[in-house]
C-alpha cells in the first residue's frame, strides 16, 4: 500500500469511516519524498530505537521501520488505531502505543520501549501542540536528536540568530538544549487535507553541554523570559517589571554596565553568551 497516494489514503480512511479532525490538527502526507527525507535525516539506524509522535495512517512510520531497530509511535486519535493495524502489519518492529504524547513520563517510556538503546525522536508534530512537545523533549534529556516538521515561522524561531524579530525566549531554550538546523520546507501541496502555511522540517542535535557554562539554569531561564516579556521596551525596563521579586532597575543597570552592554540595548541583541554573563552577574549583585 502507498501510504502517500491520495486515492489509496482515501480508500482507506472510507473503509474505516476515518473523518478528519481540525482540533487534532491532522493533516497526512501526500508525496513520499517528505518522510523519506526525514527518516533519512533522524538517525534512525540498527541499533538506535525511534520515538514518533501522531504517526497519522503511518507513511513516516514504515520510513523509520525500515531505518531503525524499533519504532515506538504515540497516537492520541483512538480512531486511527485500527488503520495503523492495518498499514504496520508488515512491520514488526513497530509499536503502536494509545496515548496522549504531553502526559507520557518521557524518561519511563525509553525505559519501557527501549531498553539498553539510543533514541531519536522522528515525528510530524500538529502545529497547537509544537511548543510544549519540544520543550517536554529537550528537558527529558532522553534523545540524541529531535527530528520534526512543524510550522515554518516556528522552525525559524527555533534557528533564529540575535537580532532578528525571530528571535525570542524559545529561541534559547531550543538552542540551550540542541544544536538546531532547518533542513527542507513542505509546501502546502504536499498534505491532504492541504494546511494553509508551509510547513518545515528541522533537526535538533542534543548538545552533551549548553554552548557557554550556565551556572544557574533555572534563573538563566527566568532572565531570558524576562528579557522578552516585553519585547518593545529596552532590557533594562523589562526585567525590572518582569523580575521585581528578584531585582530592581538600579541592579539590572549595574549588571548590564559589568557585562559592557549599553543601557538601551533589548533582548534579542543579547546572545547566549551575553545571557549568561547577565544572569552571573545579576546574581552576584543580588548576593553582594
Amino acid at each position: 500500500m502507498d501510504l502517500c497516494n491520495p486515492k489509496e489514503i482515501k480508500a482507506l480512511l472510507g473503509r474505516h469511516g476515518f473523518h478528519f479532525s481540525k482540533s487534532k490538527g491532522q493533516n497526512f502526507l501526500i508525496q513520499s519524498w517528505v518522510p523519506q527525507q526525514a527518516a533519512e535525516a533522524s538517525g534512525a539506524a540498527p541499533g538506535v530505537g525511534v520515538l514518533e509522535i501522531g504517526p497519522g495512517i503511518g507513511p513516516l512510520t514504515a520510513q523509520l521501520a525500515q531505518r531503525g531497530e524499533k519504532v515506538a509511535a504515540v497516537e492520541l486519535d483512538a480512531t486511527l488505531l485500527p488503520i495503523l493495524a492495518e498499514t504496520m502489519a508488515p512491520y514488526p518492529n513497530v509499536e503502536i502505543v494509545p496515548g496522549d504524547i504531553l502526559k507520557v513520563d518521557l524518561p519511563a517510556f525509553c525505559r519501557e520501549h527501549f531498553p539498553g538503546l539510543p533514541v531519536v525522536v522522528c515525528a510530524n508534530l500538529p502545529y497547537n501542540i509544537t511548543t510544549p512537545v519540544i520543550t517536554a523533549l529537550l528537558q527529558s534529556q532522553c534523545f540524541q536528536a529531535v527530528t520534526v516538521m512543524i510550522q515554518r515561522e516556528v522552525a525559524k524561531r527555533i534557528c533564529a540568530q540575535p537580532g532578528t524579530a525571530e528571535y525570542g525566549a524559545f529561541t534559547l531554550l531550543c538552542q540551550y538544549y540542541a544544536h538546531c538546523e532547518v533542513l527542507f520546507d513542505v509546501p502546502p501541496s504536499c498534505f491532504l487535507p492541504a494546511p494553509k502555511v508551509t510547513s518545515s522540517v528541522i533537526r535538533m542535535t542534543v548538545r552533551e553541554a549548553p554552548p557557554v557554562p550556565v551556572g544557574d539554569p533555572a534563573l538563566f531561564f527566568r532572565v531570558v523570559r524576562g528579557a522578552f516579556a516585553q519585547r518593545r521596551k529596552t532590557l533594562i525596563n523589562s526585567l525590572s517589571s518582569s523580575l521585581t521579586d528578584f531585582v530592581g532597575k538600579e541592579e539590572v543597570t549595574q549588571a548590564l554596565r559589568a557585562c559592557n552592554l549599553t543601557e538601551t540595548i533589548r533582548g534579542e541583541r543579547l546572545t547566549f553568551a551575553d545571557f549568561a554573563q547577565l544572569t552571573e552577574k545579576l546574581q552576584e549583585i543580588r548576593g553582594s
